[in-house]
């Protein structure tokens, strides 16, 4: 579905995108994850021509986005990370105008939008101005939006964002129905375990290269296996003293807290147990561990 070789893109001296290859397989739901700056958001908009490649290949649906750009559009919904709705305007206005936009038949409108509301539980919100909307149905909104054309490929550039519990549930719900329907998806996202929860496969982006590829769960096993222990942020200085003689420990530390990691569930409560240490919390390794430890940064969304 796409394909990237060796693909770059500079701004002067600055290398956004500095030679990654990726390919995104007809199906499934592919991950894009790194800090900000990595290349994410570069690597989406060469992805449908809205930022040109400086070197290297890439193609979606077998076409070149520099120069077909119009062909990949009409095959692709983007849930941007703006909302970009006109607020003056009611929610069914402003999918009309936008399904006349990308060409959808004026007799289709209607009952296309209609469904898609019902689709998206903002059948109710079907005739309100877009400025009464709350926040998590703008963004559902825009789910609306982007499947007016029917898409062979759905791209969800930080989707969820900003969103409450309840809402990114409902959102989630939704993705895993459309990727089960044969949609592919790429997600960029800040929400590890969305990328855990939703991603059939992802890559790592790290100053513009690949720092990992894989499922989520053979990248756990390949790079954090084990189990992670976060202690208070007062007893650091303990910490540190103690793993200064041992090599079995992994460990963090940002303003979030400590985070030790072991191979073992037992290491770790021993660990808790022989110097009277009482971890916040204990869980298994996630995606986030792999992250911190692949990039050595938090994951901060307004960095």
């Amino acid at each position: 579905m796409i394909i990237a070789k060796n693909l770059k893109k500079s701004f002067g001296d600055f290398h956004a995108v500095n030679g990654i290859d990726l390919e995104v397989k007809k199906g499934e739901c592919f991950g894009l994850l790194g800090p900000n700056g990595a290349g994410k958001s570069t690597f989406i908009n060469m992805t449908y021509g809205t930022v040109r490649r400086t070197g290297g290949e890439l193609t979606v649906f077998g076409f070149d986005p520099n120069n077909q750009s119009r062909e990949i559009k009409s095959r692709l919904g983007v849930v941007t990370q703006d909302n970009a709705l006109d607020e003056s305007l009611t929610v069914l206005e402003n999918m009309q105008i936008y399904c006349a936009f990308i060409g959808v038949p004026k007799s289709e409108r209607t009952k296309r939008i209609d469904e898609l509301l019902e689709y998206m539980n903002l059948a109710h919100k079907r005739d309100a101005l877009i400025q009464t909307l709350s926040g998590g149905m703008k963004r559902r909104l825009v789910f609306v939006r982007a499947l007016l054309g029917k898409p062979e490929l759905l791209i969800l550039d930080e989707p969820t964002t900003g969103l409450d519990p309840a809402v990114r549930h409902l959102l989630w719900g939704k993705v895993r129905e459309l990727h089960q329907n044969g949609t592919t998806i790429v997600l960029t996202t800040h929400y590890m375990h969305e990328a855990e929860v939703l991603c059939d496969r992802l890559v790592i982006l790290n100053q513009g290269t690949v720092a990992a590829e894989g499922s989520p769960q053979k990248m756990i096993l390949d790079h954090a296996p084990g189990y992670v222990g976060i202690f208070n942020l007062n007893d650091v200085d303990k910490i540190k003293k103690i793993i200064s003689t041992s090599d079995s420990y992994i460990f963090h530390e940002d303003a979030s807290g400590l985070y030790l990691r072991t191979q073992t569930l037992s290491d770790l409560t021993a660990f808790h147990s022989d110097h009277g240490l009482l971890p916040l919390q204990i869980r298994p390794s996630n995606l986030e561990d792999v992250f911190l430890k692949l990039t050595g940064k938090e994951l901060a969304i307004d960095a």
